[in-house]
């Protein structure tokens, strides 16, 4: 998985976080398959076992492909976002006003690690240098293609440890325990792996991500998902 391999394809064009969800999303819809397929497979036997798989391959492939999309137009929508704020600053009216709109948009994450004159000095060098370039096109880019494809792909490879028991056990029953054990261990793991992007203590980041992905599941199967 993308989140562990610094040279992966997720790792190259997905930060933590995105990563992160991308995964408990892939990892979550699958247990609303597998936690709720114990009576299909007891009705049906290896031909539910069968349709379960399929069913699994086909949602997460499509919600990665889904969310591949959305991730494209989330990185075209933040940049239009942009360019208005900078077409705004062009516009403005005077230095104060150029400089308020920079400060709305950049204080809450500057303010924890700089004083207020280290702020404005900066935001003067960002008006200057907005003022001073001419307004980008707003195509989209490879690297919007190529996070879109790790989204997606990180959605759909978290099928695979589910599948993977049913392949090597002829009893259904026992591959369906053995697939949940994995993917509930896989979200403790995430948790775990997660926790060094943060100062959490990793079996605590562990431990909450298997109770609220389990927490999840059961809304999810509840609602009907």
């Amino acid at each position: 998985m993308g989140i562990v391999r610094g040279n992966s394809l997720a790792a190259r064009h997905l930060d933590p976080g995105t990563r992160m969800g991308e995964i408990l999303f892939g990892l979550i819809m699958t247990l609303t398959f597998t936690l709720g397929a114990g009576l299909v497979i007891q009705e049906e036997g290896r031909e539910g076992a069968r349709a379960m798989l399929i069913a699994i391959l086909g949602c997460n492939l499509a919600w990665g492909l889904i969310d591949g999309v959305f991730y494209v137009l989330g990185q075209v929508f933040e940049r239009g976002r942009l360019r208005r704020i900078g077409s705004r600053l062009r516009g403005s009216a005077s230095n104060a006003e150029a400089l308020q709109l920079v400060a709305e948009e950049l204080d809450e994450q500057l303010e924890p690690f700089t004083d207020e004159s280290e702020r404005e000095r900066l935001y003067r060098s960002i008006v200057e240098r907005v003022k001073a370039v001419p307004l980008a096109p707003n195509a989209v880019r490879r690297e919007d293609l190529m996070g879109g494809l790790a989204a997606g792909w990180l959605v759909f490879a978290c099928s695979f440890p589910a599948v993977l028991p049913f392949l090597v056990l002829d009893e259904p029953h026992v591959a369906l325990r053995v697939s949940n054990a994995i993917l509930l261990s896989l979200l403790f793991y995430v948790g775990w792996r997660m926790a060094r992007h943060t100062l959490a203590k990793p079996w605590v980041s562990g431990t909450t991500f298997l109770l609220f992905g389990l927490l999840l599941v059961v809304i999810a199967i509840a609602l009907g998902g």
